[in-house]
Order: structure tokens, then C-alpha cells, then sequence
């Protein structure tokens, strides 16, 4: 398991007519959890497109236990508990810097992809040797 947390702090256009971080605005945090867990393993994502490989999101769930609101500092975990074949599923969950209840978790599933064809492709050797390499560090 490969984690990283990165701070969010909402913004007032974050939030809806009801005061509360609108729901789709959480996707653009898993983004921002997901880019800087794989920039925390050395693996921007221009070094994944110069591969020739792209990741979109194939899947994605978004489970609201809490609202997040204006000018909250959240705290994204990005978690990577595992990858099958060309596929990759990260894991979030969303806290308030000081609280530790938990507010948000979901997931988002990529593939690598080629990107002329957008055919499955394996993942590239550097983006595999880094995941083991972090995956050592944590254990």
C-alpha cells in the first residue's frame, strides 16, 4: 500500500447555493490527491504521456459521510492498494485538517492506454519499479 496526503483548502466557488463544497468540486480534489501522490513517487504525469500512455478514469464512486464547507483545510489521502493488468485503482478518503472523522472517501479506476489508439497497454516499466520501490519504503 502506497499513500500520500496533500492539503486542499476549499474555495468559496467550491460551494454551493446551501454553503457546502458542491459534490462534483470532490473529484477535482481526488485529481489533486491523485497528481501529487504519483509527483511524491516521481512520476509526473508528462513522464506517463511521453511514454506514449495516457490514464483515464474508467470508474469512480464519491461517498459523502459529511460536507465539506468555505475555506475548510482538508486533507486528501491517495492511496494505492493495488494494480491488475493495465489497470489502476486509487483510493480517497477526505478529512478537515483538524478533525479526524472522516467526510469523503471514494475511488477512481484508470487504464494505461496508448495514445493513438487508446488500446490497453501495460504499465511502463519505470512507472512499476517506482510503486515497488515506494511499496518497500512503506512496509
Amino acid at each position: 500500500m502506497i499513500s500520500h496526503v496533500s492539503p486542499v483548502r476549499v474555495r468559496y466557488r467550491d460551494t454551493d447555493q446551501m454553503g457546502v463544497v458542491y459534490h462534483g468540486v470532490y473529484l477535482e480534489y481526488f485529481e489533486t490527491g491523485r497528481t501529487e501522490l504519483l509527483r511524491e513517487l516521481d512520476i509526473p504525469y508528462s513522464g506517463i504521456e511521453e511514454q506514449g500512455l495516457m490514464l483515464p478514469v474508467l470508474d469512480l464512486a464519491l461517498k459523502i459521510e459529511r460536507p465539506a464547507r468555505y475555506d475548510d483545510l482538508l486533507h486528501v489521502e491517495s492511496v494505492i492498494d493495488r494494480m491488475q493488468g493495465a489497470r489502476l485503482r486509487i483510493d480517497y478518503r477526505l478529512y478537515r485538517a483538524d478533525d479526524p472523522d472522516l467526510l469523503v472517501s471514494g475511488h477512481t479506476t484508470h487504464a494505461f492506454v496508448s495514445v493513438g489508439d487508446l488500446s490497453p497497454r501495460r504499465p511502463p516499466r519505470f512507472f512499476l519499479e517506482r510503486l515497488e520501490r515506494a511499496s518497500v519504503r512503506e512496509a
